[in-house]
């Protein structure tokens, strides 16, 4: 046992804290070893009610992603109002103005795959998965390529401890791994859809 190892009293299970890219988001190992198993649900109804659970998770941390990734957006504008290169702000540039733009759609279409997951979810509807593996997928590859530009339009000090755009980003891939990595939704997607992953 590790000295971050912590033994849950009498259950059979130990618990140790995990390093994360994120440090705002906490994550631990749980090891079971002689635990006590109880039936939740129907026999035989472990698997369905497993990926309902992974389809509610991916619908709410699609949400969390795009506000984070609008968010950033946000930031990024404000910035590019008030700084000033070549005696304009940088936002008056047109390459600017594109990246700007880019971003603009991938949190915008994040949005409407996070919202159809989440009326999805509240819904009951049966189509969750999709939606589901769909918002997680988009919203994932939206808040990095987002928080990306956020370091990159915020130039030196973008990279700097002293501001929050690394807190985003490492919030951004942390989360994009988080109950599955892009790809792996897109191929349930696929999978849901009779299809297969590209």
């Amino acid at each position: 046992m590790s000295l971050f190892e912590v033994p849950v009293d009498g259950l059979g299970a130990a618990r140790s804290a995990t390093v994360t890219m994120d440090s705002t988001r906490a994550q631990a190992r749980v090891v079971l070893t002689g635990a006590r198993g109880r039936l939740v649900g129907a026999e035989g109804a472990g698997g369905r009610i497993l990926a309902h659970v992974l389809d509610l998770a991916c619908a709410a941390l699609a949400a969390e992603q795009v506000g984070a990734a609008a968010r950033c957006l946000d930031v990024t504008l404000a910035y590019a109002r008030e700084r000033v290169q070549f005696g304009r702000p940088i936002g008056s540039f047109q390459a600017v103005k594109h990246r700007l733009a880019d971003a603009y759609v991938l949190v915008e279409s994040a949005r409407s795959a996070a919202l159809g997951a989440s009326f999805a979810a509240a819904a009951g509807d049966p189509g969750l998965t999709r939606l589901a593996a769909a918002a997680k997928s988009a919203c994932s590859e939206a808040f990095s390529a987002v928080a990306g530009e956020m370091i990159q339009l915020h130039g030196g000090i973008g990279i700097t401890w002293e501001h929050d755009a690394h807190r985003y980003f490492k919030r951004a891939h942390g989360s994009a791994q988080l109950f599955g990595p892009p790809a792996w939704h897109r191929a349930r997607l696929a999978a849901d859809l009779g299809l297969t992953a590209a």
